[in-house]
């Protein structure tokens, strides 16, 4: 194998498995030393570059983070459940213990830059959007139907999980900037709208259509039938108070789960989610389904909704159809009847939460943009804009829906390619990353970060007492960390981002960092090409989707080669090696947003 290039940014950034794993690259491990360290503000202002939405994503987020937490893979066999660092909840511990971050927010721009950009839709694509463009001196409109910003964020998460307090904040850090908020304003033609003469325009209008379910009764029960979203929303917005006794909830995902814990708070007593795929084959998060069922909240699966029955007009139950999963060879499933008789359920009230789909009734055939045959934008993938170049797409209205943080990773492109292409650039030129290295040496034996490893298990949120949690529908369930609990869990980071870097040169293979290794990640072997070289190490490297970090070629020919994989960042290499080829190094990636440091020319934007 050829030596490892450590000066590819993509390099490092892949080993910071969380940071990878977030759509806006969050740098996690940087924020969670900053938590240890009590500075929380700080540690805020780090994720409010990169996420925008921080106390809001501490509850929320979908945390394609934890899954990647290198954590989570060494534990097996030291824990009973390895678990991963419980990164979204330190997130809310930065919210929470921040204090007053106003006067570290960018200010208003003293002088327009004279180009007008709208946003259609007040969710968090938009608003991050307007957030990156704001302060360079655009004028950003965002136009949305509701009274209040937030799209999805205000209208679709309870507040048993997000108090609206936190939305107020957050959005208005963003409004705050200068940006123009039109409450009430529904676009209703987009061919009218683009004559107004908006130099770009970017539509982050979500996926605002919940689907329903064609099976016979439901035009005889329509008034005791609602559609998951819709109902959430009328629930958000106080519409909708009380929903009676007996309620069915249709469908296995993250909605569903909102819309079975939101029945029980305001009058389901006999609340139940009935799912057609298995319990391990639902879309909802794990830790939803558990929140639900910590709530007594029965999930019962396997079940394919036949029919709505009813009597004089009212609705009485449902019969639904047992089925098991078989799957072909391409691994694709099918639901087919397992043979057992329907089974039936007695319910007042149902609510559908089986998908979401993405409505664009108000852009004409005649406007220019084109649409795949699911009825989706065709848009350029690096650059989010559509047929139209300066008609751009985000979140839920460009590739369907998926969740908070993908609305804000597709903003912070969108904006990108908006102050390009407005500043006579080539949108499809993106800008290169920010990227440190930075040794984190202060001594022989010392570093300026904890690189103890510490033992203990993924501590708890702790939660409301039930009856106080279930008593109303605007009492938060979890309480979060206190800061005794924060320091603990971000002290089972693995610093993931403090890398080891080998400098051949001064390597004399006495193989002692081998040794002291606990995790047998670093070999002296004959090079080879990479499967040969895979079986070959001290422990083999079976993770082929993280690469193998291999030196030059040493004086006796062989060459240095550590399973990134496994390393624990512990420095114990570094400690040991007598002539100082192994450095502990901090490595900081930050993705470049739109401005200056995102155009070829420093110059900005001529007014």
């Amino acid at each position: 194998m050829n030596p490892t290039d450590i000066r590819n940014p993509d390099y490092f950034h892949r080993v910071v498995d969380c940071q990878w794993a977030c759509p806006a690259h969050t740098p996690v491990p940087e924020y969670i030393r900053l938590i240890a360290a009590g500075r929380y503000a700080d540690a805020y202002m780090v994720n409010w570059r990169s996420n925008v939405f921080p106390g809001i994503l501490g509850r929320t987020c979908d945390r394609p983070c934890e899954p990647a937490c290198r954590r989570g893979r060494v534990e097996q066999g030291n824990q009973p459940t390895p678990e991963p660092v419980a990164i979204c909840r330190l997130k809310r511990v930065a919210a929470d213990l921040k204090g007053d971050v106003r006067a570290r927010m960018p200010s208003r721009p003293r002088r327009p830059n004279g180009k007008r950009v709208a946003c259609v839709g007040a969710g968090p694509a938009s608003l991050t959007v307007a957030r990156d463009l704001a302060p360079l001196g655009y004028q950003v409109s965002v136009f949305d139907g509701d009274p209040r910003a937030g799209g999805m964020i205000r209208s679709q998460i309870p507040r048993f999980r997000l108090p609206e307090s936190v939305i107020d904040e957050e959005v208005g850090y963003v409004l705050d900037l200068g940006v123009e908020f039109r409450p009430g304003h529904r676009i209703d033609s987009l061919r009218r709208f683009l004559a107004q003469g908006w130099d770009a325009v970017f539509i982050g209008s979500g996926a605002p259509r919940g689907r329903d379910l064609d099976i016979p009764g439901r035009e005889e029960c329509a008034a005791h039938i609602h559609v998951g979203i819709d109902w959430l929303a009328s629930v958000s917005f106080g519409h909708t108070t009380r929903i009676d006794k007996r309620v069915i909830v249709l469908g296995g995902g993250n909605t569903a789960m909102d819309c079975c814990r939101t029945a029980r708070r305001i009058g389901g007593e006999d609340v139940k989610v009935i799912v057609r795929s298995g319990f391990d084959d639902m879309k909802a998060s794990p830790w939803e389904k558990e929140d639900a069922l910590h709530e007594g909240i029965p999930i019962l699966n396997n079940l394919v909704p036949k029919r709505f029955e009813h009597r004089d007009g009212k609705l009485i139950g449902m019969s639904f159809q047992p089925v098991h999963a078989i799957f072909d060879d391409s691994g694709r499933r099918q639901l087919v009847p397992s043979g057992e008789p329907d089974r039936y359920f007695e319910c007042d009230e149902v609510l559908i939460a089986v998908g979401q789909e993405n409505a664009f009734p108000w852009i004409e055939a005649d406007c220019g943009i084109d649409f795949d045959r699911h009825g989706m934008p065709v848009l350029d993938a690096v650059t989010l804009q559509s047929s139209v170049p300066h008609v751009l797409f985000g979140g839920d209205a460009a590739f369907g829906p998926k969740n908070i943080i993908w609305a804000v990773a597709h903003g912070h492109e969108a904006a990108v390619s908006i102050d390009k292409l407005l500043s006579g650039e080539d949108p499809r030129e993106r800008p290169a990353p920010a990227v440190s290295l930075v040794s984190q040496k202060m001594g022989i034996h010392e570093w300026s970060y904890d690189n103890d490893i510490d033992p203990d298990a993924r501590h708890k949120v702790p939660w409301r007492e039930a009856n106080e949690a279930l008593a109303s529908i605007r009492v938060e369930v979890e309480i979060g960390f206190d800061t005794a609990t924060a320091y603990r869990e971000a002290q089972r980071c693995l610093n993931c981002d403090v890398q080891t870097v080998f400098a051949d040169k001064l390597c004399i293979e006495c193989d002692a960092c081998a040794d002291i290794c606990p995790m047998d990640c670093l070999s002296f072997v004959a090079n080879g090409d990479e499967a040969d070289l895979r079986g070959r190490l001290r422990a083999p490297a079976h993770n082929t989707a993280q690469a193998l970090y291999v030196s030059a070629a040493l004086k006796t020919s062989r060459v240095m080669v550590k399973d990134e994989d496994l390393c624990l960042h512990c420095g114990l290499c570094a400690e040991r090696c007598p002539t100082g080829a192994w450095d502990m190094q901090r490595f900081l990636l930050d993705v470049t947003h739109a401005g200056p440091g995102c155009r070829k020319s420093p110059e900005r934007v001529a007014a």
